[in-house]
């Protein structure tokens, strides 16, 4: 009965030592979604507004905007003590999808087929084999010696 009593005020101790290190150490996020906004989108919105809106779907014109805001919002996240990701950066780039990309194929790019030199050994070693097979049971069917 008496471990049962000491127990009791030992875990009591450690919820309030760990509720204590959560708070000082938690994410703040409404000052996180503000960073976000203040420094990370306001310099992606000025890079996508220079490119122009023909463009916004051109990846090789993008990428590179696409990857710093992306390094900004993790960047934040760590000087925050923030999780990355996490919800509000999820809704974050929920939110700048649906703004620059909607209108965007989901490839980003037209399909086409690959160039000859790759796509030479995919057509003619699936044929090659094909025939060899079949001329080795054709050759082995006709060679009736030693079955009984």
């Amino acid at each position: 009965m008496a471990l049962g009593r000491t127990l009791i005020p030992r875990r009591f101790l450690w919820c309030v030592l760990a509720h204590h290190f959560i708070v000082v150490t938690a994410c703040h996020e409404a000052d996180y979604g503000q960073l976000m906004e203040d420094y990370c989108l306001s310099q992606f919105k000025f890079e996508m507004e220079v490119i122009g809106q023909k463009l916004w779907c051109d990846w090789d014109e993008t990428a590179d905007y696409y990857d710093e805001l992306t390094n900004c919002t993790h960047l934040i996240a760590n000087k925050l003590n923030c999780y990355w990701p996490n919800q509000l950066v999820d809704e974050f780039f929920i939110a700048i999808h649906k703004h620059y990309f909607k209108n965007c194929s989901l490839f980003g790019r037209s399909l086409r087929d690959p160039p000859y030199n790759i796509l030479y050994p995919f057509l003619v070693l699936p044929v090659l084999s094909t025939l060899l097979m079949t001329a080795l049971v054709v050759w082995r069917s006709k060679r009736s010696e030693g079955i009984i």
